[in-house]
């Protein structure tokens, strides 16, 4: 079990135990995450549970698949380099402690 820690828009950090292997997306969800709408369920098809990655975290992730990346094209708010779907990140042990910033609108 590691530990995502989620910004909201309001500024106000939340931090949400996500079992290993459970998509960061799926933890929101079940917290009750405002702001990660996850329409597609988590089959990276929709781009509502975009986040900001913060930079620390970047060089531990698996780079993005291409399907991701298209999805990403199509996010509300910009798209900038730490752009992820959280729905593509799933907890390690060496993740315990992410930090992800939930954008304005999805």
């Amino acid at each position: 079990m590691g530990v995502a820690i989620f910004k909201l828009p309001d500024g106000k950090d939340v931090s949400v135990e996500v079992p290993n292997g459970e998509s960061l997306m799926q933890a929101a969800s079940n917290a009750g995450i405002g702001g990660i709408i996850a329409e597609c369920g988590g089959s990276a098809m929709c781009a509502t549970c975009h986040v900001y990655v913060d930079g620390q975290w970047l060089d531990s992730l698996s780079a993005p698949l291409a399907n991701e990346l298209e999805m990403l094209d199509c996010t509300l708010s910009p798209r900038l380099a730490n752009s992820r779907l959280s729905c593509q990140i799933r907890m390690t042990l060496e993740l315990s402690g992410i930090n992800v910033t939930v954008p304005d609108a999805q």
